[in-house]
C-alpha cells in the first residue's frame, strides 16, 4: 500500500468533512450569532464529544487497533472477526450505560464543564436540554469508531474518512428545515447531531459486510470471557486516562471561558473550526495510516521500517504544518471575516475569533506532531509513556493559563493549548529517541534549511498582500470575501510550492510503502 497516496485520499475526504463542517458553522454564525444560546450549544456538544474521544476515537483506537492488527496477522481473519464481535458487544453495553447516566445527570455535567452558566439560569437550562438530546450520540459514535478501526486495518480508508460529512449534512438540514418549527430554534442542531450519529453508523454496515467483518452482538458476560477483550479493556485503562488528561484541559478551558463573558466559547469554537483544516489535511490522515502500518511493522519485527514510517510522517508534518501556521497567523482577520462576518456575527466577533485563531495557530506544528509521534508508542502497546507526558503537559498548560488569560483572555486559553501541544510533541519525540525507537534518517539539516527559505518567501508574500491589497469590506457579499481569501491563500500556496520545487523537493522523495 502506498502510504502517501492513502494519506492524500484520506486528506481529501477529511477535508470534504471539514468544508461541510465549515458550512455548518457559517450557517450557525449567520442564524444564531455568537451569543449565549450558541455558547450553550457548544458546551452541550462538547460533553458527548469529550466522551466520544474518551471511549472511542482516542482510547479505543489506541488500545484496539494494535491488538486487532496483531490478532489478524498471527491468528487469521476468523479469530479477528470473533475478537471484533466480542469487543463490539462489550463496547455497546458499556457505552449504552454511560449514555443513560449522562442523560439523567445532564445538569451536573453542565455544572462541571461550565459552572459560569449558573449565573444565567436560562442559559444553564438550555445547555442541560441540549445535553440530554445529544448525549446518546456517543453510543453510535463508539460503534462507528470500532468499525473504522477494522476498516483502516484492512486498508479501507474511504468510508471512515467520509463518514463525518453525514453529521454536518444532518445538522445543516435540521437547522434549515426544523429550526423554524421547534422551540428554542437551536434545539434543531441537537436533533441533527443525534440523527447524524445514526447515519454515520448505518453507512459503516455495508463496508464491514464487504470484508466479512460485520460483528455479531452478544451479551456482556460472553464478551468479557474472551481474554483478548480483557486485554483491550486493560489497555484502554491507561488510554482513557491519557485521553482524559487531554480532554480535561478542554474542560478547564471551557469552564474558564464561561466566566469571560458571552461569546467566549463561541469564538474559540469558530477558531477551532478553521484549525481543523490543516489538522485534517495532515494530522488525521497520517495518524490514520500510521497506526495500523506501525502496528504491522512492530508485529513483523521490522524496527527499521518502524523508524522510517515515523521519519516520513515528521517530514510531511514540517512540510505542510509550518506554512499553514504562517498563513493562519498572518491572515487570521481576513479568514474569519471572509467566512463568518455577516448576519448576527459582527466586526467585534470577527476580531475576537481572529485572536483565538492566532493563539491556536502558533501551536499547529505541535498539535499535528502529537498525532504522528503518539502512535509510535501506541503501536508498541505502550500507552503509559504518553500518559505521563500528558499529565505533565496538563499541569504546564494550567500554569500558562494563569499567566496568559488575565492578559489575553480567551485568546490566552488558545495560546496555552498551543504551547502545551508543542511541549507534548517535544517530549514524545525525546522519548522515542531515548528508547531507540526512532532514528532520524540522514538529511534533516538540509531539509530544514531549504524549508526555512521557502517559509520566509511565503511570509514576505503574505505581508506584501496584507499591506497592498485591501480586503473586501464587511458589507460585501460572502462570495466576494471567500473569493478574495481564496486568491490570497492560493497565491501563497502556489509560491510556496514553486520555491520548494526550485530548492529540489520532489513528490517521489515522499513516497513510502507500508510493506
Amino acid at each position: 500500500m502506498n502510504l502517501l497516496r492513502a494519506a492524500f485520499a484520506i486528506s481529501g475526504l477529511t477535508l470534504l468533512s471539514r468544508f461541510s463542517g465549515l458550512a455548518r458553522d457559517v450557517l450557525i454564525a449567520r442564524l444564531f450569532g455568537a451569543g449565549s444560546n450558541v455558547d450553550a450549544f457548544w458546551v452541550a456538544f462538547r460533553l458527548p464529544n469529550l466522551l466520544r474521544r474518551l471511549f472511542a476515537e482516542g482510547a479505543f483506537s489506541q488500545a484496539f487497533v494494535p491488538i486487532f492488527a496483531h490478532t489478524n496477522a498471527t491468528h487469521g481473519t476468523s479469530r479477528a472477526h470473533e475478537l471484533l464481535s466480542h469487543v463490539a458487544s462489550a463496547l455497546f453495553w458499556i457505552v449504552l450505560t454511560v449514555s443513560a447516566v449522562g442523560v439523567v445527570a445532564a445538569p451536573a455535567l453542565v455544572v462541571l464543564i461550565a459552572s459560569g452558566f449558573l449565573k444565567t439560569p436560562l442559559v444553564f437550562d438550555l445547555a442541560t436540554l441540549l445535553t440530554r438530546w445529544m448525549f446518546p450520540y456517543i453510543l453510535f459514535m463508539s460503534l462507528v469508531v470500532c468499525a473504522s478501526g477494522v476498516l483502516n486495518t484492512f486498508g479501507r480508508f474511504a468510508v471512515p474518512a467520509i463518514t463525518p460529512v453525514l453529521l454536518n449534512l444532518s445538522m445543516i438540514a435540521l437547522m434549515v428545515l426544523a429550526a423554524p418549527h421547534v422551540h428554542p430554534p437551536i434545539l434543531a442542531l441537537a436533533i441533527g447531531v443525534l440523527v447524524g450519529g445514526v447515519l454515520q453508523l448505518a453507512v459503516q454496515i455495508p463496508a464491514l459486510a464487504r470484508i466479512q467483518m460485520l460483528p455479531r452482538f452478544g451479551s456482556l458476560r460472553a464478551a468479557l470471557a474472551d481474554p483478548h477483550v480483557v486485554r483491550v479493556l486493560r489497555q484502554m485503562g491507561p488510554a482513557v486516562f491519557a485521553v482524559s488528561v487531554a480532554q480535561l484541559s478542554l474542560i478547564i478551558n471551557t469552564a474558564i471561558a464561561s466566566y469571560l463573558g458571552a461569546g467566549s466559547n463561541a469564538w474559540l469554537s469558530f477558531a477551532d473550526r478553521l484549525m481543523e483544516f490543516p489538522t485534517a489535511l495532515l494530522g488525521v490522515a497520517l495518524g490514520t495510516v500510521l497506526l495500523p502500518s506501525l502496528s504491522r511493522a512492530h508485529a513483523d519485527g521490522r524496527p527499521e521500517q518502524y523508524s522510517r514510517l515515523l521519519d516520513w510522517g515528521l517530514r510531511l508534518t514540517c512540510l505542510i504544518a509550518l506554512p499553514a501556521m504562517v498563513a493562519m497567523v498572518m491572515l487570521a482577520d481576513g479568514m474569519i471575516g471572509a467566512l463568518f462576518a455577516g448576519g448576527r456575527f459582527d466586526g467585534h466577533d470577527v476580531s475576537q475569533t481572529a485572536a483565538a485563531l492566532i493563539g491556536y495557530a502558533v501551536g499547529l506544528i505541535g498539535l499535528i506532531g502529537v498525532k504522528i509521534l503518539a502512535p509510535g508508542f501506541y503501536a508498541r502497546q505502550d500507552i503509559r509513556t504518553p500518559v505521563r507526558i500528558a499529565v505533565a503537559v496538563l499541569l504546564a498548560t494550567q500554569v500558562a493559563n494563569l499567566a496568559l488569560v488575565p492578559w489575553l483572555r480567551h485568546a490566552g486559553l488558545a495560546l496555552s493549548v498551543s504551547l502545551g501541544a508543542c511541549a507534548n510533541a517535544g517530549m514524545l519525540l525525546i522519548g522515542l529517541r531515548r528508547r531507540g525507537i526512532y532514528h532520524p534518517l540522514p538529511g534533516w539539516t538540509r531539509f530544514l534549511a531549504r524549508l526555512l527559505l521557502a517559509l520566509c518567501t511565503l511570509a514576505v508574500l503574505l505581508w506584501l498582500i496584507r499591506g497592498n491589497l485591501p480586503a473586501p469590506g464587511p458589507a460585501s457579499s460572502l462570495l466576494d470575501r471567500v473569493g478574495w481569501i481564496s486568491i490570497v491563500v492560493g497565491a501563497g500556496g502556489g509560491l510556496y510550492l514553486a520555491v520548494l520545487w526550485m530548492l529540489g523537493f520532489r513528490l517521489r522523495d515522499f513516497l513510502l510503502r507500508s510493506a
